[in-house]
């Protein structure tokens, strides 16, 4: 054999080699992704424990644990306003065994900051869950009877009203940060690693404003904190008596603060959608929405692409208004 018909020959194996890894390798991802999960799943949680978004994830992974016939393993990593879940996913292998709960902090924090990682590039969102009810909440013996008698004080008294919120670039952060400046109040930012923390500093003094997610809702029932409104768009079921921060005058002060379910980027479309089966089931198990009640929550699903969708929209709408706050990475 001549050396063009060596080099034809070389040839036609390669061209040949080529076909059948393209046919071959789908093949072998069909078969993995069939067989996935083998082993236990991690849900990142970037929250502490115990507080009202750890209890009910918890209960969330369990019940798609059934689904999936694996155990969900939660692994809490607090602190940066939630944002943690970032770095973690974009490490994680795209195998599908570590996913997190994507708090809108997510898509913000870049939008304010400096990050190694960005959630619309290294994320795959999987399943938007739900929404939550934020409110303001004081000591149950506060001279503060309404929301307009804090803005009163704090107007009387610049720079001394102390707020909390569940950290820098939160959702309570800024939606308090856009109430109270166009009230023309300045006031303390106090900022929390989480609910359970902040609402003891309320409860106990420490604290004379806490701003979050109905993990206070305890607080409330028992006694413990009086809350002056929320940022829905209607009153709550829960307490009607409560107004809207719309109804006292800022049609704009509407946050819930939607999360969900993501999953590292390039993950096999096949297992995303295992996981996003598995996880409306557990969405819509009457044990889940029970609980989720308990927060004065309900139901915001949207399915894989939908979601997607919405954190490209939710990107845009948090870049306009971190501009207008001042606060935005590159805010003049």
């Amino acid at each position: 054999m001549d050396d063009a018909h060596r080099r034809d020959a070389l040839r036609r194996r390669s061209l040949l080699g080529a076909c059948a890894s393209l046919v071959a390798c789908p093949a072998l991802a069909l078969a993995q992704a069939a067989a996935w999960p083998a082993r236990p799943i991690t849900l990142i949680v970037p929250w502490p424990a115990g507080g009202q978004t750890d209890i009910t994830m918890r209960i969330l992974a369990d019940l798609a644990s059934r689904q999936l016939g694996q155990s969900i393993v939660v692994d809490n990593k607090p602190g940066a306003a939630g944002t943690l879940v970032g770095p973690a996913l974009r490490a994680a292998a795209p195998d599908g065994y570590v996913i997190g709960q994507l708090p809108l902090t997510l898509y913000r924090a870049p939008l304010q900051r400096k990050v190694a990682w960005d959630p619309l590039r290294d994320i795959t969102p999987v399943i938007q869950i739900s929404g939550v009810t934020f409110g303001i909440v004081v000591p149950a013996d506060s001279g503060f009877q309404t929301f307009g008698d804090m803005v009163h004080w704090a107007r009387e008294h610049p720079g001394s009203l102390t707020v909390g919120s569940t950290g820098i670039g939160s959702t309570a952060h800024l939606a308090m940060e856009d109430v109270l400046s166009r009230e023309g109040v300045t006031y303390i930012h106090v900022p929390y690693k989480g609910t359970a923390d902040q609402m003891l500093a309320v409860a106990t003094k420490t604290l004379m404003v806490g701003v979050n997610s109905t993990g206070f809702a305890p607080y409330v029932e028992t006694g413990k904190l009086r809350l002056l409104a929320t940022f829905n768009a209607q009153r709550s079921k829960r307490w009607p008596q409560v107004p809207t921060l719309r109804e006292l005058g800022h049609p704009q002060a509407v946050y819930t603060s939607p999360y969900g379910i993501g999953a590292p980027a390039a993950v096999d479309r096949a297992i995303i959608r295992k996981l996003h089966d598995a996880f409306r089931a557990a969405l819509f198990d009457p044990v889940h929405l029970q609980e989720i009640a308990k927060y004065d929550q309900e139901p915001e699903y949207l399915n894989t692409e939908d979601y997607g969708r919405y954190v490209q929209q939710v990107t845009a709408h948090e870049r306009e208004l971190l501009a207008r706050l001042g606060i935005a990475l590159h805010a003049e």
